[in-house]
């Protein structure tokens, strides 16, 4: 069994552990809050005793084998640099971090320390993707990657009635490229790797951070558009298109369905039977991955979350986002 500890007590976590617990080797061990009584509340849940309000304590606890890190984005490098200290293995949520510059500290820590790393990028992992890259090349030759995530925040209406939440928030290293446009960028990267040159723009909200953008994305053979927004919404599918066809993909952050249509008329469905709960498959690799020794995925690799950050990176300078974590980052 592998023994988890939980840092953040949201949504996504209640997620992460509905699909965790379908695992035979997963065991939710510690949960970590800023009060007891949150803490508490969230562990009985679960039925879990141990109970943390001190991180440096959770990380150098022998109950904990490994976390899973679901804090605002401006505190993931720091809680996973202290965990990776203690040989406890990270599983982070994505963005794994505010900038590469932070990223590149993670990774070194990491290595140092020989614990595996990972970003908590499901969709990568989901069964339809792995069907995707398997069959891309009946398209022929890639010219265009399109993939679309926007979604109106319910956040967004507490914004404009004056209360400022995470989403947000700058402090946080938020906005929408950074909490959904991640989605649409992340398996380009994993398919075609790092572009050559990136064109961004935004809506900018007072807060600083993005309502909404867009980027196009330039290879020697192909080009890449993404659009994302928590300011509106958007039900428009993913689309690669070749030479021979395109690869039709139902939702880039989740995919369920995929199909290819070829450039005659025909058509093939490329949709395969997802058995468990989309955040299973990037757990699941992940114990496996603790259990075999590794101390990298070869899926969500340091290499393509750095790259991810990079282009991250290049695009909020185009849209003039500046977070507070870039000037932590470069005074550190």
């Amino acid at each position: 069994m592998i023994k988890f500890g939980v840092i953040g007590t949201n949504w996504i976590t209640e997620s992460f552990l509905k699909a965790a617990n379908e695992i035979q080797d997963f065991q939710l061990q510690a949960v970590y809050s800023r009060t007891e009584e949150k803490a508490r509340k969230f562990a009985d849940q679960y039925g879990v005793s141990t109970i943390f309000t001190d991180l440096e304590e959770m990380a150098m606890s022998s109950e904990v084998d490994a976390v899973y890190i679901a804090t605002p984005n401006s505190l993931h490098a720091e809680q996973a640099i202290l965990f990776l200290k203690n040989q406890k293995h990270v599983l982070c949520e994505k963005p794994i971090a505010s900038n590469q510059i932070e990223f590149k500290e993670m990774m070194r820590t990491a290595k140092d320390h020989k614990v595996l790393l990972m970003e908590a990028m499901k969709s990568t992992y989901m069964p339809i993707f792995k069907k995707v890259e398997e069959q891309i090349e009946k398209i022929g030759q890639v010219r265009k990657y399109f993939a679309s995530y926007c979604q109106y925040s319910s956040r967004y209406d507490a914004y404009k009635n004056g209360q400022v939440l995470n989403a947000f928030d700058p402090a946080f290293s938020n906005g929408s490229l950074m909490d959904i446009g991640v989605y649409t960028i992340y398996p380009l990267v994993k398919l075609f790797g790092k572009p050559k040159e990136i064109l961004a723009s935004c809506i900018k909200l007072e807060t600083g951070v993005d309502g909404q953008g867009s980027i196009i994305m330039k290879y020697d053979d192909k080009e890449a558009v993404v659009f994302f927004s928590k300011i509106a919404d958007s039900n428009l599918p993913a689309e690669i298109q070749g030479e021979k066809g395109s690869i039709i993909i139902d939702r880039i952050s989740s995919p369920q369905k995929a199909g290819i249509v070829f450039r005659g008329g025909e058509s093939e469905d490329l949709t395969v039977l997802q058995e468990h709960d989309p955040m299973y498959y990037e757990t699941k690799a992940f114990i496996e991955l603790i259990k075999n020794g590794k101390t990298e995925s070869d899926v969500n690799s340091f290499e393509t979350s750095l790259a991810v950050l990079e282009i991250m990176d290049e695009a909020r300078k185009q849209m003039g986002i500046v977070f507070p974590a870039d000037q932590k980052a470069l005074n550190n």
